[in-house]
């Protein structure tokens, strides 16, 4: 069975924001379609950014929203309905302040643990998607969350994120042949080991 069919990563349209820890789900789907040979083209129907690759011999449609993080369901919801896809085909990449820099969890369903671009997308798509966490860190006291994951993060913090991003990729074809407990089990071995 084919696991994943559709990845969403989430953040935020314009060139400010590209570098931004808020935009890290950006920089995973990136990374996918660079890795894959994807190019992305704006899809008016989704107003999303969309390409679809072949991973492991799927097919899988790679989307990134252009409607800003807070409102992601919406365009993820459009895809999801235009491919005819159930949302337990879909990963959303997005990036986690209660993970380090350096750690990457792949997770089935769950809350959306006070993300906003999360909660978007499980008011429009339900709770059983799963997600790719991407640790970005926390600055230390909540009312600076938003000025920290809206800035680029410091070279250090960059590198581990971006070591995150191809340690996930690695995994994609497992999460597709075998599926998420799989992915999970070689993502997060191989993290705790230091690899």
């Amino acid at each position: 069975m084919t696991h994943l069919r559709i990845i969403a990563g989430l953040g935020n349209p314009e060139d400010r924001y590209e570098r931004t820890l808020h935009n890290a789900g950006f920089w995973f789907v990136d990374a996918v379609a660079r890795k894959y040979g994807g190019a992305f083209r704006y899809e008016k129907k989704f107003d999303a950014e969309c390409c679809k690759v072949s991973i492991s011999g799927n097919d899988v449609w790679l989307v990134k929203p252009q409607s800003y993080m807070n409102h992601s369901g919406g365009p993820v919801r459009a895809a999801l309905d235009y491919y005819r896809l159930d949302a337990k085909r879909l990963l959303v990449a997005h990036d986690e302040i209660d993970l380090p820099p350096g750690t990457v969890r792949l997770k089935q369903s769950g809350g959306h643990g006070g993300h906003n671009g999360i909660r978007d997308v499980m008011q429009h798509c339900g709770a059983e998607f799963m997600r790719l966490r991407i640790g970005v860190g926390h600055p230390g006291e909540k009312d600076k969350v938003t000025g920290y994951v809206l800035k680029r993060g410091s070279s250090d913090v960059e590198a581990a994120v971006e070591k995150n991003v191809d340690e996930a990729i690695d995994v994609m074809p497992l999460l597709i042949d075998e599926g998420i407990n799989a992915a999970m089990k070689q993502l997060h071995t191989k993290e705790s080991s230091g690899d």
